[in-house]
């Protein structure tokens, strides 16, 4: 019956606590209203407050009208991948109509933005709390302090087409003009400079500067000494795609270990990771993986940016490279690209558009199987398929697992280039239905296991373990058990690269 805290605490303790011009707003402890506030449904108005729990419990307060939504659950049971977002959120709005005893004075002027993601709700609008922002990349905040980190350097640049500033300036006509700035040579990462090979990129000299081009994806993967003469500083400007096997991490990796060998300054041009920044995924690689599609062990989907990376690997290998990261602005970890206020360049010939990349870390890690992925048809990594695969069978069973976020649908193509190249292929089609709940490892692995209950020794997964990383996940898959425990038994691992990971953030 007696008061602990003054009201004034009370308030103060429900109040943003986040800095002025942040769009998600915590209080002290408390969710506020960001994009993890779903649990407060529909009704709630701002000024109310909650916090979840990773078994899927949660508490929302309204101090308006008195009212407290608890929910318990245990998401985990029974294969430790399930999801009560939408439940929790549906019975908040339930409960919140239910008050129906509070004047409407009392409420005039309050801000409702909650969504319940309801039957009704539009899984493509922005998320609450998510708002488009305009970001600048690295390159862009470099060129607005008058590329002062590069004053006086000489400088050699990794990048490709990607390396663009918001005006449409490549990096290298802005560092090659840059006043004060000597840059004496170019390097290229898989794709070439330009980004349209799929195959060896050869060395050669760009036509615009006059400036040698060195190939990282050719006889070496790596900078040689030859290659780095006359140079002080090496400069990265690369978009990644925020997948373990794809190969630009390794590209830095290997930049950072020579760049130290040498004494050489190493400045990232940072980028935001297109598929957020928070949600990680998938098994650590085998001992047998690790090289140039696993630059160390960490999870498929990383959840880091390229910057974030370099501090990772120079610090948790140990490389004691000279590592600057010119930070993105304005970008935080729960943005996708869309969310960015930046356009879209392919980061290769095959990575098209958002949605390719959001399906990529599971597609991509099972397309070394005998399957086509799309390659050679204009809906790379959004289609999968094969001569001898029954589209509509495969279609009823995946959408049979109820698998979040995605729906597939039966459909056929005929690839012009890469696997089964000029042969009609059945298959199926995904439809991202909600992003934010879809697994994309867990998909490609669902994929794995049906193709093998389907078709049996037809499906070859060929060398597919060197992309997932994990050989046992796969054989576990084939032999029968439910894809969903596999991917609950990443858990720990992934846990661990949270952890691990942490001390590298650069972004809220």
């Amino acid at each position: 019956p007696r008061r602990v805290l003054a009201p004034l605490t009370v308030a103060k303790m429900i109040a943003p606590a986040t800095p002025a011009g942040m769009p998600s707003a915590r209080a002290l402890g408390w969710d506020v209203d960001t994009s993890f506030s779903a649990n407060r449904g529909e009704l709630m108005p701002l000024g109310s407050f909650g916090h979840t729990g990773f078994t899927g419990t949660s508490i929302w307060a309204d101090p308006r009208t008195k009212l407290f939504v608890i929910f318990l659950s245990s998401r985990l049971h029974p294969d430790g991948v399930g999801d009560v977002a939408a439940t929790r959120a549906r019975v908040a709005t339930v409960a919140a109509s239910a008050i129906v005893d509070t004047p409407l004075s009392d409420l005039a002027g309050v801000r409702l933005t909650g969504t319940d993601f309801g039957a009704s709700a539009d899984p493509t609008r922005p998320v609450a709390g998510v708002p488009t922002t305009r970001v600048l990349a690295g390159i862009d905040v470099l060129a607005r302090d008058g590329f002062a980190v590069l004053m006086g350097r000489k400088v050699g640049l990794i990048t490709n087409h990607t390396g663009r500033s918001a005006s449409g300036a490549t990096t290298i006509d802005l560092l090659h003009q840059a006043p004060g700035v000597s840059l004496v040579a170019l390097f290229s990462p898989e794709h070439g400079i330009r980004g349209v090979l799929d195959e060896d990129v050869p060395s050669s000299r760009d036509e615009a500067t006059g400036l040698p081009v060195y190939s990282l994806y050719g006889a070496t993967r790596r900078p040689t000494a030859t290659m780095l003469a006359g140079l002080d500083t090496l400069v990265v400007d690369l978009q990644d795609i925020g997948a373990r096997f794809y190969t630009y991490p390794a590209t830095l990796g290997y930049i950072l270990e020579e760049a130290a060998k040498a004494k050489i300054k190493v400045v990232v041009l940072d980028r935001p990771n297109p598929i957020n920044g928070w949600q990680i995924e998938g098994p650590l690689p085998d001992a047998e993986a690790i090289g140039f599609t696993a630059y160390l062990p960490m999870p498929i989907r990383h959840g880091l940016t390229l910057g974030e990376l370099a501090l990772l690997f120079n610090d948790e290998q140990h490389l004691g490279a000279d590592v600057m990261v010119v930070r993105a602005e304005g970008w935080r970890r729960d943005q996708w690209f869309d969310h960015t206020g930046l356009a879209w360049v392919n980061p290769s010939p095959n990575m098209r558009n958002l949605n390719q990349a959001l399906l990529y870390p599971g597609i991509g890690a099972i397309e070394y199987a005998n399957i086509s992925v799309g390659r050679g048809t204009d809906q790379p990594f959004e289609q999968i398929g094969a001569p001898w695969i029954d589209g509509p069978k495969l279609a009823a069973a995946l959408n049979a697992r109820s698998l979040p976020g995605i729906r597939v649908y039966p459909v056929q193509f005929t690839p012009a280039s890469s696997v089964h190249a000029g042969q009609a292929c059945q298959g199926v089609f995904f439809v991202v239905t909600n992003r934010d709940a879809l697994q994309p490892v867990r998909l490609g692995l669902e994929i794995a296991a049906a193709l093998w209950t389907l078709h049996g020794d037809r499906f070859d997964p060929k060398t597919t373990a060197r992309l997932v990383g994990s050989a046992a996940a796969l054989a576990r898959a084939k032999a029968g058990d439910d894809p969903a425990v596999i991917a609950a038994s990443w858990a720990g691992a992934e846990a661990n690269w949270r952890r691990l990971r942490a001390k590298h953030l650069l972004y809220p």
